[in-house]
């Protein structure tokens, strides 16, 4: 591997692995509003929104950072009111007490409105046209969450450029395979990629937060409390499986704290991160080794999802979690081969499991996958593996990888719109 290899590869960590508060579908479309509203140049009197099937899918049902408010309309009247689009995926930031108040209030007079965007075939998709005083802004980000593809203001057009063009941007046209982020995690100068750490720090204290209140379905705390410890035992795997649950605890009822995200979203940040931590600490591992396993992690995530996309019907736990079986593979001293044969135990078990939206249940899908990461290393390590006469595991295992992302985008792709039309109708019962 070439030192510019490597140096594109680190730029690329560097752009999928950032600091995001509260879920990425909503602060995605706040941070569209936010953009919409600076270019407009004022308090807009009316937003019209346009998002995609995914994006309103992911955006129902979370809960947004210092509100104590769910859904998109709360997150769109901040956008508008404190966002501040250079805070990218921290967006709502500065969200305070009056400020919650006041877009209340925004709500209040009926100044927003979302429909669906059926026109545009990518999953991820937002936009946002702002109007006030006879002036019309319009910002778009599609592909991605932080991409902005069009800007425009009075008709006076500052940006446009293709989602495609856009997309290279992000991913640039590097070419992953497992053995290639394998080499690179293993043998790049551990000085290179120290920056890592400020995912365990991120996610650490998300964690801490969600250990220390009641947040969503609490499973965190009740994996760790009397109940979790006498069913689970106080061992290293449920150790892992409480932390990470307390992070994704937190993050999904709408703690006002950042985590660390991976490609475009908090919860595969926080399962790629917060189980080879604490298997890390659990294990003795050197920090060196902990530095390497949390590149391999979040490095194997970044490769799946280049193929994936931002936004599919697959939860993003299988893939996060695939990550994090590497990783921890690796901290129990195996090789290439054997981190192979997790990946293979990986998507021979978890392929299939559907995106319903971000939500404070995704805590018992993210500890499915962790738990599954956990059994697949332990596997591996003794060389046992899915095999290529079962199922969709293929001997080559980024042919396997490749099978996963074939039926996670286009053989889920029915299955997504059943799941959103599942959502979208159910009955409404009155508390």
């Amino acid at each position: 591997m070439t030192a510019e290899e490597r140096r594109q590869i680190i730029e690329l960590i560097h752009r999928q692995v950032v600091p995001a508060i509260g879920c990425t579908e909503p602060m995605a479309v706040a941070l569209c509003v936010s953009k919409a509203t600076e270019l407009l140049g004022q308090k807009p009197e009316r937003i019209d929104l346009r998002l995609s099937a995914n994006i309103l899918k992911n955006a129902m049902g979370v809960g947004i950072p210092g509100t104590g408010m769910i859904g998109l309309p709360i997150a769109v009247a901040l956008g508008a009111l404190i966002g501040k689009s250079e805070y990218q995926l921290e967006v709502l930031r500065d969200c305070n007490r009056q400020a919650v108040a006041e877009g209340q209030q925004f709500i209040s007079e009926n100044r927003i409105f979302i429909e669906l965007e059926e026109n545009d075939p990518d999953k991820l998709f937002i936009s946002v046209v702002c109007k006030a005083d006879g002036h019309e802004s319009q910002a778009i980000i599609k592909g991605t969450h932080t991409n902005f593809v069009y800007l425009c203001k009075d008709g006076e057009v500052t940006l446009n450029r293709a989602a495609c063009e856009a997309s290279a941007d992000d991913f640039d046209d590097i070419k992953l395979s497992l053995s290639t982020v394998y080499e690179f995690a293993v043998t790049t100068d551990v000085a290179d990629l120290e920056f890592i750490l400020e995912a365990k720090r991120l996610n650490e204290n998300a964690a801490a937060q969600g250990l220390h209140e009641n947040y969503g379905h609490q499973l965190g705390k009740t994996l760790c409390g009397p109940l979790g410890r006498g069913i689970m035992g106080d061992s290293i795997f449920s150790k892992v499986l409480s932390v990470t649950s307390c992070a994704c605890d937190a993050r999904m009822a709408g703690a006002m704290i950042p985590v660390m995200s991976n490609s475009g979203s908090g919860n595969q940040g926080i399962c790629t991160t917060m189980p080879v931590v604490v298997f890390a600490e659990e294990n003795h591992n050197t920090e060196e080794e902990l530095i390497r396993a949390l590149i391999l992690s979040n490095l194997t995530a970044i490769y799946i999802k280049q193929h994936l996309g931002s936004l599919s019907a697959l939860c993003g736990c299988v893939v996060a979690s695939t990550g994090s079986s590497c990783g921890i593979t690796y901290l129990m001293g195996g090789s290439f081969e054997q981190i192979s044969y997790a990946v293979k135990n990986m998507i021979a078990n978890l392929t299939g499991m559907i995106c319903d939206g971000a939500k404070p249940s995704c805590a018992l899908k993210l500890t499915s996958g962790v738990s599954t990461a956990v059994l697949s290393a332990m596997l591996a390590m003794q060389h046992k593996y899915v095999s290529s006469v079962e199922g969709i595991i293929e001997d080559d295992v980024d042919k396997s990888i490749r099978n996963l992302v074939a039926i996670g985008s286009r053989g889920m792709d029915e299955t997504d719109r059943y799941v959103l039309d599942i959502m979208t109708h159910k009955d409404k019962v009155d508390n």
